[in-house]
């Protein structure tokens, strides 16, 4: 099994209400994209997240799964249309699961 750990960094401009209809959609691509097993997001709360203000979790069943997640009409919507336009960063985490 692979995790994929994303952190964002949401955009002064963008509105709560955006976010959070972010974070539906990314999670709404497990119903979507075959290998995904488990999806999970929310918005930060702990004062040492070095200014990232969501994150998204996704457990896949194997590598190739995420290889093939990335290129996915459906992520590359998701993330062209409301990763994008609302965040300023995002990091990027992957390992596999012992």
């Amino acid at each position: 099994m692979i995790e994929h750990i994303v952190l964002f960094k949401a955009k002064p401009s963008a509105a709560p209400d955006q976010l959070a209809a972010m974070l539906k959609l990314l999670v709404s691509l497990k119903e979507k994209i075959p290998g995904i097993v488990q999806a999970s997001a929310g918005a930060n709360f702990s004062a040492r997240s070095q200014g990232y203000t969501h994150g998204f979790v996704v457990r896949f069943t194997d590598r190739a799964a995420l290889e093939s997640y990335q290129p996915h009409p459906s992520h590359q919507e998701v993330v062209t249309g409301h990763v994008r336009p609302l965040t300023d960063a995002v990091l990027t985490l992957d390992y596999e699961i012992l």
